[in-house]
């Protein structure tokens, strides 16, 4: 089964949230309407990016990957299409 690696950006401040899901959109939903963590406090989100993969360890492992960067920049580049995973 795919799973998708998601990025989201607050419409309302200019945090990104790294995650993966079987579904990206109802996962967005999710951090827009009920989760009551990180993502409840720079609420609303919108996908700025995903990607889909075979596996839920291959997304995971991408996911890993990008929260290692440690980078705005990184991520932005990413959501830009300027590098790749």
């Amino acid at each position: 089964m795919s799973h998708y690696l998601y990025i989201l950006k607050s419409k309302t401040t200019a945090k990104y949230y790294v995650g993966i899901s079987e579904n990206a959109n109802r996962r967005l939903e999710y951090h827009n309407t009920k989760e009551k963590g990180f993502t409840s406090r720079y609420r609303p989100w919108e996908i700025v990016y995903q990607k889909e993969y075979d596996s839920k360890n291959e997304a995971q492992i991408a996911e890993k990957k990008i929260k290692g960067w440690k980078s705005r920049v990184m991520v932005e580049k990413l959501i830009e299409k300027e590098i790749e995973i």
